[in-house]
């Protein structure tokens, strides 16, 4: 079995609880004695084995590191563990999830290869948020719920509004038509994806 190391938290002794997603399932795992054996990072693709336990938590074990070409890079290790770090406290607290999540990582993972990291998470969680429902394609202030003519100000989650409605960063509606119906942001400035990712940090 294969999954992603959403978190983990140390416990007695030198245990973990490990969250792992998987591509079905949010997992909550035990790990003994997880400083004695090879090191599992929040971020890391892991193959493993679970134990189950009628009492506890399924034990991890067997556990084997799926490395990536640039899991040494700080830079890209830093952005990536801050996105697998929001993956986690937006799937806390579920257990069964659509595959969506598993392969957006896995899609994530192969870009950041030769991609720039803001601009690869930018997309994906344009992505999230459709898959989710929660994209607001038709810019209507979620303040007052009037009609957005001018410039539109993003929010957490991607919210719209007015600059006058809401404090945020705000962007031309035709370029973020663009990048909604194509899911893609090269054609926007370095300033653009800044701020996008700003947003994103706030949390999904």
């Amino acid at each position: 079995m294969q999954g992603y190391i959403l978190h983990t938290q140390s416990v007695k002794d030198e245990d973990l609880i490990v969250y792992l997603l998987s591509p079905k399932k949010v997992i909550k795992s035990y790990r003994f004695y997880g400083m004695r054996h090879s090191n599992i990072l929040s971020g890391y693709k892991i193959d493993f084995e679970l134990e189950e336990s009628t009492r506890f938590l399924p034990r991890l074990k067997d556990v084997l590191h799926v490395g990536f070409s640039w899991t040494l890079d700080r830079e890209k290790m830093f952005f990536w563990q801050e996105f697998i770090r929001l993956f986690y406290w937006h799937l806390k607290e579920v257990e069964t999830v659509d595959s969506f999540y598993f392969e957006l990582l896995e899609e994530c993972a192969r870009r950041f290869e030769k991609q720039d990291c803001k601009r690869v998470i930018v997309d994906a969680y344009l992505k999230l948020l459709s898959f989710e429902g929660r994209l607001h394609q038709i810019f209507t202030c979620f303040v007052c719920d009037e009609s957005i003519q001018e410039d539109v100000v993003l929010v957490r989650a991607f919210l719209p509004a007015h600059r006058k409605c809401a404090f945020g960063y705000e962007f031309k509606a035709k370029d973020l038509s663009y990048f909604y119906n194509n899911f893609n942001s090269s054609h926007f400035s370095d300033e653009y994806i800044d701020n996008l990712y700003k947003i994103i940090k706030e949390g999904f």
